[in-house]
């Protein structure tokens, strides 16, 4: 066998990131059977385009997985968070999705999600140091 190197590359080309991703994917698929995968992005615009915000997720295995929500802080406060998860949340559904999973820190929005029925599972303290980092859970009925 020839030698194989470990190289550090902070930008991976998109290349590179799709063939990581696929064998993750194909891994998956082989341990559990193939399972449904969908992008879940939603994005906040202002009436002339400007984007104000947005939630990225995706949808794997009957879950939805939240992994960005962000609003700017333009609009915050205004009930834009509530309609990105909503929406999320309703496509999931139509995806025959039963939960959402998610992870906020102790600066973020954890009362945001508790309020919107996402109960914590998990914790890491001093991550980052002084602050805690939650995953949290939702069964979508």
């Amino acid at each position: 066998m020839e030698p194989v190197s470990v190289d550090f590359e902070p930008f991976i080309g998109g290349d590179v990131r799709k063939f990581v991703i696929d064998g993750i994917i194909d891994h998956n698929s082989g341990a559990v059977g193939a399972q449904p995968h969908f992008p879940a992005n939603f994005v906040l615009r202002s009436g002339r385009g400007e984007v104000l915000g947005g939630l990225l997720g995706v949808i794997w295995a009957g879950w939805l997985e939240v992994r960005i929500l962000w609003v700017s802080q333009v609009v915050r406060g205004q009930g834009h968070g509530g309609r990105l998860m909503d929406a999320a949340e309703a496509y999931a559904r139509e995806r025959g999705c039963e939960r959402v999973l998610l992870d906020t820190f102790s600066f973020q929005a954890r009362p945001f999600y508790e309020q919107r029925g996402y109960q914590v599972f998990g914790t890491l303290e001093d991550y980052p140091k002084g602050h805690s980092r939650y995953f949290l859970e939702k069964r979508l009925s």
